[in-house]
């Protein structure tokens, strides 16, 4: 099995600040397969909301002081997306992670509480930002939506899409970095065109 050490950059969020790391309570490999399953809930729901999907990786390195080390990265084109499918799309990776835990039997409240993507929702809030839309931490703002609210239609769509998402995720730990078109296909879907090419 061949893994990818990550760059420098590939270890901070959109910010340029790093991702903080949690360590979860699962069998040797776990960590690895409920990545991937987080990796491929972002890049299918991306898809299927409209999402160009650029490229899916999984990084797996040692850190000397740490050990085992895992993360990923999806990178996409977002361009004409709906501002709450964008959000409900950077929810998908904890809902999707989440469901791995569940339908393994892995689900505690501390594999629960070291699967929360804050640079993900953070993503989401400042994106949305952006479009002069609110999107609550921990409260429904006036005119906006709570982020547990965008975390339930991920939920709901992660469930609805499990057995592309399962696909994905298999073939990202079998490979460590597919395509975006290679993941639509393994979804049995299709990848939307990026912003600018031809159609």
């Amino acid at each position: 099995m061949s893994h990818l050490t990550p760059e420098p950059e590939d270890l901070l969020d959109h910010t340029g600040q790093l991702r903080p790391t949690r360590s979860m309570d699962l069998p040797e490999g776990g960590v690895r397969s409920a990545l991937a399953f987080h990796e491929a809930g972002h890049a299918v729901l991306g898809i299927a909301y409209g999402m160009h999907a650029d490229r899916v990786t999984l990084f797996t390195w040692h850190d000397p002081q740490r050990g085992a080390m895992v993360t990923g990265g999806t990178t996409w084109n977002a361009s004409g997306i709906r501002p709450w499918r964008f959000a409900a799309q950077c929810a998908a990776g904890e809902a999707a992670q989440v469901h791995f835990l569940r339908e393994r039997g892995l689900w505690t409240p501390a594999n629960a509480a070291a699967s929360e993507a804050v640079h993900d929702r953070e993503l989401a809030v400042d994106v949305l930002a952006e479009w002069g839309l609110h999107l609550g931490r921990d409260h429904t703002p006036v005119g906006g939506k709570s982020w547990a609210t965008v975390q339930a239609v991920a939920a709901r769509s992660v469930a609805l899409l499990w057995p592309s998402i399962t696909a994905v995720a298999h073939a990202l730990e079998a490979r460590d970095d597919l395509t975006g078109n290679e993941v639509a296909r393994l979804a049995g879907l299709v990848n939307p065109p990026a912003a600018g090419s031809a159609r």
